[in-house]
């Protein structure tokens, strides 16, 4: 990707501050260093461009920013956030207040954030077109390309210590290499050579007499951040990529980058488009990065990064008025576990149980909802209820589902590649293959089109199914099931066994939080009067935020199917609810024990179930 040229659009006037110190070496003869917690402290001496940008703050006027490790929960509640916390060991981000605006500023401060080094980079690059040309070994992983990027910068660059005197040279010798091997190498098409050349005689920069360029300490960190970044990574976006409190991120067109975080929810970036042109040249460039070119012809991209986040882009004003514009939604590198969606509110304990043992024993089931209301973190979640000796196939068109069980089939929708390219892999077809791959349970990304009917047919197989689905009740949810695309006959939906309605819900506080506003039972249809007949088994209170078990001892599931099947007599089917309240504790007692997290709690499930402690009618 190529490097970009933008600058951050600060939301203050920056102190005038020397840009010769070097604050690497000077630590303590800065007085707002020696004004600085101790935690603080330790994060400027790993990044002294941290203390930099706290010299340009105006820190009479907004204070010196606190500093946290990480983030928690209770901060939302801050009016005016002055906040900056650690992404990585490199990037920062300073969370400031906007007096004028609901939505705060969001300040990625980089090693390259304050430093114009872009000049630099045309010769360096042509440098190291020759030293990648050379390379005898093509490194394959991203990692590996940052490694021999890094090396090879060490090469190409000479440090000038304080005081310390180089030999220069006018640096108009260049030398002649390849452009093939670079493209591969780091996934992205350089600027001609000649180009480089014609850049290199605009700007002068120091060089000694074997070619190199000449760089500060500062100078030198922030071009080897700034290559990586833009050569390696995903450019300008990859502050926003790397930081784990961020949900989405979205481009409208030219102006600033919006997100959507956790903590402090709606922001808006310093990072900036400033030029439509400019917008154009960088969407094209990602999507060249991540494999799916992009023209006129075809202006929209859905796809996956390498982190596994969905990226949506379209490009060009002929569909898109305000111009290109993206977004991404990413994806936790730990899945939440279902302990983290009862410490959200989002269910209570006895939600979490019940759907347990439906899970356990085969109901089919579809998380539905708008979008951004949480179906596929709450989808996931529940995986861990699936019997560890399960077979799963998991069915996506973007990967997004994590299950925990070691005998996983991941299949994944190939879209067609071109005009000419045929070889398009739907989920239709993937479902079809499914069936034949023997699972025990089938989970589907979401249900859209004609991949429905094979989905329900496999339900009528009697292979589980578990998907989301967007509608936001039981009615509408039938609804369209019963219509195109997807046109599943009526007397075929109460093949679905569970429908868990979820949403967006802004509580009195102005927060928006993700809530289950139902789980119901589908019962069955009545040919005669057309209708479906279902039972709402929970429901939320939003008055009270808390959640009620409305269909305690009518559960159809619970006592016709399930308590049937294990052979529990009529007269003892209401001891399956004791059930249900007996794994409400047993995840309580695994949330006191710090047994949050996905994998450690489907370990402890498992555990639990070889004991016997599962055992139901006993």
């Amino acid at each position: 990707m190529a490097t970009m040229t933008m600058a951050a659009k600060l939301p203050f006037k920056p102190e005038v501050v020397d840009e010769g110190i070097d604050w690497s070496t000077n630590l303590e003869s800065s007085a707002l260093y020696r004004m600085l917690p101790a935690n603080a402290r330790e994060y400027v001496q790993g990044a002294p461009h941290l203390l930099e940008y706290l010299h340009i703050l105006p820190v009479n006027t907004y204070g010196i920013p606190l500093f946290f490790s990480e983030l928690k929960k209770d901060l939302r509640s801050m009016k005016n956030p002055n906040i900056i916390y650690p992404v990585n060991e490199t990037t920062f981000v300073h969370i400031l207040q906007d007096p004028n605006d609901v939505r705060n500023f969001y300040i990625p401060i980089e090693p390259s954030f304050l430093h114009n080094v872009n000049k630099f980079v045309p010769p360096i690059e042509l440098r190291l077109i020759d030293l990648i040309d050379a390379l005898e070994n093509d490194p394959s992983s991203q990692e590996e390309r940052r490694i021999v990027l890094k090396n090879l910068l060490t090469k190409v660059t000479a440090i000038r210590r304080p005081g310390e005197i180089l030999e220069e040279s006018s640096g108009e010798d260049v030398q002649k290499g390849g452009l093939e091997k670079v493209k591969d190498f780091l996934n992205t098409d350089f600027t001609a050579k000649k180009k480089m050349i014609d850049r290199m005689s605009q700007v002068k920069v120091p060089q000694t007499p074997d070619g190199r360029v000449i760089l500060t300490p500062i100078e030198y960190k922030a071009v080897e951040y700034l290559m990586a970044r833009d050569k390696i990574d995903m450019g300008v976006l990859q502050p926003f990529l790397s930081d784990s409190n961020i949900e989405d991120i979205t481009c409208n067109g030219v102006g600033p980058i919006f997100i959507e975080h956790k903590v402090f929810k709606g922001l808006k970036s310093v990072i900036e488009f400033t030029r439509s042109d400019e917008l154009d040249q960088f969407v094209i460039k990602m999507a060249e990065k991540i494999k799916h070119p992009i023209t006129y012809r075809n202006p929209i991209v859905d796809a996956t990064l390498l982190d596994g986040s969905r990226i949506n882009i379209v490009y060009g004003t002929a569909v898109s008025r305000h111009g290109s514009n993206f977004t991404i939604r990413k994806v936790n590198e730990v899945p939440l576990s279902i302990m983290d969606v009862i410490a959200s509110n989002a269910c209570d304990y006895n939600m979490a149980a019940y759907l347990w043992i439906c899970i356990e024993y085969g109901m089919s089931l579809f998380v539905s909802g708008e979008t951004a209301s949480g179906k596929t973190t709450t989808l996931n979640a529940i995986t861990t209820f699936i019997p560890p000796e399960n077979k799963i196939v998991t069915i996506e068109d973007t990967p997004e589902l994590t299950v925990p069980h070691r005998n996983w089939t991941r299949e994944v929708a190939k879209a067609k590649g071109g005009e000419s390219d045929d070889g398009s892999v739907t989920m239709f077809d993937l479902l079809k293959a499914a069936l034949r791959q023997r699972p025990n349970q089938i989970l589907v990304g979401e249900i859209r089109g004609s991949e429905g009917s094979v989905a329900f047919g496999a339900m009528q197989t009697g292979h589980p199914v578990m998907s989301t689905f967007h509608a936001a009740s039981v009615e509408k949810l039938i609804q369209r099931l019963c219509s195109d695309p997807i046109n599943i006959p009526k007397s075929h939906v109460d093949n679905l066994n569970l429908v868990i309605i979820q949403s967006a819900v802004r509580r009195p506080t102005g927060e928006t939080v993700r809530r289950v506003l139902s789980i119901n039972e589908l019962v069955g249809f009545n040919p005669e009067t057309q209708g479906f007949s279902f039972v709402q088994m929970f429901g939320w209170e939003p008055v009270t935020d808390t959640f009620t078990w409305s269909g305690k001892g009518s559960s159809y599931l619970l006592e016709e199917k399930i308590a049937t099947m294990l052979g529990l007599p009529e007269n003892r089917r209401a001891e399956i609810y004791l059930e249900v309240e007996k794994r409400a504790k047993i995840l309580e007692r695994l949330h006191q024990a710090g047994y949050t997290q996905f994998w450690d709690l489907f370990h402890m499930i498992t555990k639990i179930k070889k004991q016997g402690l599962l055992a139901i009618g006993v």
